[in-house]
């Protein structure tokens, strides 16, 4: 399934992967897209660990067993 780049510095950049890679055109595109997706999925799995982490100190706080009603929104809220 073919596709066309119409962009010259993308053109340029993947010939330029290729070339350093010593893979062909398509072999440099896979990669580059697969690296690509490799390091969004890292970076997602960085961030939900760094909120699992947020969540994990904020489950260390103890509780007051008091409801947050309307009164005490209204109260913390200057109304």
């Amino acid at each position: 399934m073919p596709f066309h780049v119409r962009d010259p510095e993308t053109d340029a950049l993947v010939r330029q992967l290729a070339e350093k890679t010593k893979l062909g055109i398509t072999e440099a595109v896979k990669l580059a897209a697969t690296e690509a997706l490799a390091a969004r999925e890292k970076a997602r799995a960085e961030k939900l660990a760094r909120v699992d982490a947020i969540l994990a100190e904020f489950d260390k706080m103890p509780r007051t067993g008091l409801k947050a009603d309307k009164a005490f929104m209204d109260m913390i809220n200057g109304d």
